[in-house]
């Protein structure tokens, strides 16, 4: 990726500049949206749907459900947002509002392997169409791993507009972290692009409420 990092974080620090502006009483998010050029996303094979850990984090504590029986949902709950039983997803399956009210709130699922099967049977419907379907995990692994990474993970999806819109991190992090993330996401997306950073119309950065700032991409 021929950006710089120092043209990365001068952007960021203008960012950030920008939303001092307004008195706002939460910690914003730092915002990417990169809009494509010249890729068929009618073709299901151009569009993109990926998962990328960002080294610096997002900044804010995603929440992850751990659905598990026995030993394992017990190791779950020093780690998990919520520990969803087996017997909890039969209930589940009979209440649809409470079921995507967990699938809203929730970023990430991990399910034991043995119960990914039952997991689909019951919930597949709701967590399919959000991106949310569970990472399956051996009976007896270790839960913490996993769950740390996912923590990091960012979603990168295009579905059938060629925009890519994303959080990158929040506005109290470091600019330095702020813009690693950004290269980060950056030259993922130049190395899906068939074209690289001649599929790349445009890249914008934000706060949550602030204005968008162009960031030059060459």
């Amino acid at each position: 990726m021929a950006t710089t990092t120092e043209a990365i974080l001068k952007k960021v620090g203008e960012v950030k500049a920008s939303s001092k502006a307004k008195k706002i009483n939460f910690v914003q998010s730092i915002d990417l949206a990169i809009n494509l050029k010249d890729v068929d996303l009618k073709k299901p094979e151009n569009r993109i749907n990926d998962e990328l850990v960002l080294s610096k984090g997002r900044g804010k504590k995603l929440k992850v459900a751990v659905i598990a029986s026995g030993e394992m949902a017990l190791q779950a709950k020093d780690v998990a947002d919520r520990v969803i039983t087996k017997e909890e997803l039969e209930e589940l399956a009979k209440d649809k509002k409470a079921a995507k009210k967990i699938a809203n709130e929730i970023d990430f699922f991990i399910a034991q392997s043995d119960l990914m099967a039952t997991v689909g049977r019951f919930l597949g419907p709701i967590l399919g169409p959000r991106g949310k379907i569970p990472k399956p995990l051996p009976v007896g692994a270790p839960i913490a791993p996993l769950a740390d990474r996912l923590r990091k993970t960012v979603r990168l999806r295009s579905k059938d507009k060629p925009v890519v819109h994303l959080s990158v991190g929040t506005e109290d992090m470091s600019d330095e972290d702020i813009a690693e993330n950004v290269e980060t996401v950056l030259s993922h997306i130049e190395r899906r692009l068939d074209k690289g950073l001649n599929n790349i119309k445009s890249v914008y950065i934000k706060t949550t409420m602030g204005p968008s700032i162009r960031l030059e991409v060459k």
